[in-house]
Formats: structure tokens, C-alpha cells, sequence
């Protein structure tokens, strides 16, 4: 059974998204801040953490970049605010997806499952192979792990399916909505500006080992996979 640890000041919250987890047939413990959070994690790893951007003393974002230094536990933002700045940044910081209060437990829940299921290595693309090689870029889709010639490339879950789709189909250019489609199904519900963070930090992360080629844009349309030659920026 997966396990998720949710982490919120406000009781309420926590308990609500408990029952409507184990509702769903998910293991559920509760964090009441952000430094119990790290202990909790510590104690015994869960398989996704629901975090709440707005805490006293240690907010979500700090535990958010601690547990990246980690390693890549999927994690799920929870905001009080509708402000894009605080949704960049917690995409960018390695966050799988966000959610803004007032929420729907319905909604949580499907975007937690929809999480686990890619971190559990399911198809999100048309490939029809377990691995493929692009240039210097290999993906083991079983696995879920890239390398960039010689040397692993740490991705978050979202990051590694966005790549498989374009993978997937090298020629082809992908809407964002596309994108979307392949990642979580037909008609969730998250903006452009989410994937192209993705894509951003996806990039940004292969530019560090010197690969400036691995996603193109398409202006107006979306992404391709590039050549993956190494190419400069």
C-alpha cells in the first residue's frame, strides 16, 4: 500500500486529506510542520509527501529543497495563495504538482494517485520499447532513469515523463496540452506555465552536464526532443 505523509499546520486539513486517502485505499500519517516532516521522512520514507507552502518556523519550500538534497521523493504543494510565484517556484524546486485551497479531497486524491502511478513506471508515451538512445541521451523507461553519456541525470517523475513522451515520438511536437494529457489524462487540470517549469528545470538540469540540445521549443505549438548532441546553447 503506498504511503503518504501530509504535512499542514491546520489539523483540519490534515485530517480531511487522511480520511479521504484511506479512503482511496492509501496509507496516510500526518506531519503538523515542516520540521516534524523531516523527522517523519527520516523515521520512514513515505512514497509521496502532500506539503503545505505556508508554515510557521520551516515553511514547505525549505522542506521542499531539503528533501530534494535527498533525494527524488514526489511531492505535492499545497498553497493558500493563487500566486504563480509561489507555483514556479515549487515546480522548479523539484515539486510534481500543486494544488491551491480551497481544495476538493477528490481532487488531491487524484492527483496523488495520478503521481504515484508514473512513479510506479507506467506508460505515459507511446514507446513501445523498455529503453531508447538519442544522441547521448539514454532512457531506461522501466527504471525510470536517464543518463546523459557516462553520467545519471537526476529527474523528478514529472521530469523523466515529460522526456519518455518526447522520446517517445522524436519527430513529433507535442502540445502542452499534450503533454498534460500523457501525464495525468484527458482534462486535468493544470496550466501551460506548469509545463513549460518542467520543461525549464528539465533543461536546466541536462545545460549542467553541458546538453543544450535535448528539448526544442516549437513557438506557438510546444516541444520535440532535440538531437541530444551536445550542442552549445
Amino acid at each position: 500500500m503506498p504511503q503518504v505523509l501530509v504535512v499542514d499546520d491546520d489539523p483540519h486539513i490534515r485530517q480531511l486529506l487522511v480520511f479521504a486517502l484511506e479512503k482511496a485505499g492509501l496509507g496516510a500519517r500526518e506531519a503538523p510542520d515542516g520540521e516534524a516532516a523531516l523527522v517523519s521522512v527520516a523515521q520512514a520514507r513515505p512514497d509521496l509527501v502532500i506539503l503545505d507552502i505556508n508554515m510557521p518556523r520551516l515553511d514547505g519550500l525549505e522542506v521542499c529543497r531539503r528533501l530534494r538534497a535527498q533525494g527524488e521523493l514526489p511531492i505535492l504543494f499545497l498553497s493558500s495563495r493563487d500566486d504563480e510565484i509561489d507555483r514556479i517556484l515549487g515546480i522548479e524546486l523539484g515539486a510534481d504538482d500543486y494544488v491551491v485551497k480551497p481544495f476538493s479531497p477528490r481532487e488531491v486524491v487524484a492527483r496523488v494517485q495520478a503521481i504515484l502511478r508514473r512513479a510506479r513506471g507506467p506508460a505515459t508515451a507511446p514507446v513501445s520499447a523498455t529503453s531508447g538512445v538519442h544522441g547521448k541521451l539514454r532512457l531506461d523507461a522501466e527504471s525510470w532513469i536517464a543518463h546523459w553519456a557516462d553520467q545519471e541525470v537526476s529527474l523528478t517523475v514529472t521530469e523523466f515523463g515529460i522526456l519518455k513522451i518526447l522520446a517517445g515520438a522524436p519527430t513529433r511536437v507535442f502540445s502542452r496540452d499534450l503533454i498534460i494529457d500523457h501525464l495525468h489524462g484527458p482534462g486535468f487540470a493544470i496550466t501551460d506555465r506548469t509545463v513549460d517549469s518542467h520543461v525549464r528545470n528539465l533543461r536546466g538540469k541536462f545545460a549542467a552536464l553541458g546538453a543544450h540540445d535535448v528539448v526544442e521549443t516549437r513557438a506557438g505549438v510546444g516541444y520535440r526532443l532535440g538531437p541530444c548532441q551536445g550542442a552549445a546553447a
